[in-house]
């Protein structure tokens, strides 16, 4: 298929505001594609390249200028391959090499396709294909149940992942498509709650724990074999050496835990998020580290046990199949409960220890892998949103030449997009200005005279004391008394908090 058959259907999707007529473009277009095709369009229409990282940042993309070939005349394939060649690309040189496949792309494309690839590239393509409209485009141009495609999805960590098989062979193309060990499984995610009575109030009697300000991590074992994957679904073992080894000595001979992992001080008290992450960076002396920072595994579910997935079993029994196999210390604090008093007596003494809140989830609820769903909800000291980095405006006085004032979107999973929430620069050390402004710079896409925007990767924590409704803001809503606690590099935008969460704890319903 050539691009500009894909750049068409994408315009068309970004125009076309019915989720159901979305889906029958999408779905129509599958069905003219080869199945090499498939899973090429499937990433480009779900606003990325197969390759993921591509080591294209915006100041080569700017350098580009190459005029328009004024033909389609380019394929799918082809352009992938070349995204290939680019992201292949490391060593000395490498610079010009990719301004040199770059030039060469964008040269043989239409002023159409030149758009479409420079916005693709940036991860700033934004047509409305979400990820759910995806799967259920799959679903209808395959003549699969969609729920058979969303689990598939679900285990497989993307309809990327599943498109080719699913196109070519149908429900024999999803069979692979379970929990495996050593393939890491999306993790299953929480709403928020606005304090424990409410959380009882939603599911009854509920199992309570520990909320944890550490890294999320998964582990796989297998015999001596121990793979420790982290909330991205990256291989984190050699960081975290001493965590492989607390699953290695498990008695069960397969597994895969799900988990939390940080590090304490000399009372036992959790160390800021901050001094945790150290033990993920990118240069380590492991064996200092481990003396310096040792870190510690506190397991809350089981995905797997022994041969057979655990996703479908309620949370009552996962827990009790963990508790037979993990030791105690390793257990996250945990009380069965229908009592809101009780829950907050149990939310007030995970607060005193130094941790984060408290977990409510569902005792008969199934292992949803990378659903958001209400059978987990989250209870926090404060209310606080994970939102995305915008835009951040020049600062004055004292941040003269630092980039301060962020501006805050939650993720509009209706729409695509984010929602801007209003501004802040509250909480912001000057190490932070300093950071930030680096980074900002560069993931730069345009600027006026105040203002940086910036491509929307940055993830941040953000403290608040009520949502209010704001004419200012295009979204309706904007937060009060907002201020940054923490950057958080573990999250990628599509972890952020969506516009409907806001909604709820506003009180709107839609």
């Amino acid at each position: 298929m050539l691009l500009a058959e894909l750049v068409a259907t994408s315009n068309r999707i970004a125009e076309t505001p019915g989720r159901l007529e979305k889906t029958a473009r999408v779905a129509e277009l599958l069905k003219r594609l080869t199945p090499e095709e498939v899973e090429i369009a499937v990433a480009f229409l779900s606003g990325g390249a197969r390759q993921n990282r591509i080591g294209i940042g915006y100041a080569t993309l700017r350098e580009a200028n190459a005029a328009a070939a004024g033909t389609a005349s380019l394929d799918l394939a082809g352009v992938d391959r070349t995204i290939g060649e680019l992201a292949a690309v490391a060593g000395r040189g490498s610079e010009q090499r990719r301004r040199e496949l770059l030039n060469r792309l964008l040269a043989q494309a239409t002023a159409e396709e030149q758009h479409f690839l420079a916005r693709l590239l940036m991860g700033e393509l934004r047509q409305g294909a979400l990820e759910g409209i995806m799967l259920e485009a799959l679903a209808k141009a395959s003549g699969l149940a969609p729920e058979r495609i969303r689990r598939a999805a679900m285990l497989a960590g993307s309809a990327q992942a599943i498109a080719r098989p699913v196109m070519e062979a149908g429900e024999a193309g999803l069979a692979q498509f379970d929990v495996q060990l050593f393939r890491p499984v999306q993790p299953m995610l929480a709403q928020t709650a606005e304090d424990a009575s409410e959380a009882i109030h939603e599911l009854g009697e509920a199992a309570l724990e520990y909320k944890f300000d550490g890294a999320r991590v998964q582990a796989h074992k297998s015999g001596d074999e121990v793979v420790v994957y982290s909330r991205r679904m990256n291989d984190v073992t050699g960081a975290v050496p001493e965590v492989a080894a607390a699953a290695r000595a498990m008695p069960a001979r397969d597994l895969i835990l799900d988990g939390e992992v940080l590090s304490l001080d000399s009372e036992g008290r959790p160390q800021p998020f901050q001094v945790s992450m150290r033990r993920f960076g990118r240069k380590l002396d492991v064996d200092r580290m481990m003396a310096e920072l040792p870190m510690f595994p506190f397991w809350f579910d089981l995905i797997y046990l022994n041969g057979g997935s655990m996703i479908d079993e309620p949370q009552a029994r996962r827990f009790e199949e963990l508790a037979r196999v993990a030791r105690p210390e390793m257990l996250v604090p945990h009380v069965v409960t229908a009592s809101p008093e009780d829950a907050e007596e149990f939310l007030h003494g995970a607060l005193e220890q130094g941790h984060e809140g408290i977990m409510a989830k569902a005792r008969g609820a199934g292992y949803a892998a990378g659903a958001r769903g209400q059978s987990w909800l989250k209870i926090k000291r404060a209310r606080t949103l994970d939102l995305v980095i915008l835009a951040a405006e020049w600062g004055n006085g004292r941040r003269q030449g630092w980039l301060s004032n962020l501006h805050l979107g939650a993720r509009d999973a209706a729409k695509g997009g984010f929602a801007m929430l209003g501004k802040t620069f509250k909480g912001l050390t000057d190490e932070m200005l300093a950071w930030q402004t680096q980074e900002f710079l560069k993931l730069e896409i345009s600027r006026d005279k105040y203002t940086v925007y910036v491509a929307p990767k940055l993830v941040a924590e953000i403290a608040f004391n009520e949502i209010q409704i704001s004419p200012r803001y295009e979204s309706g809503l904007a937060l009060r008394f907002a201020r940054v606690k923490r950057y958080r590099p573990d999250k990628s935008a599509g972890d952020a908090d969506t516009f409907e969460t806001v909604q709820k704890l506003a009180g709107i319903t839609t």
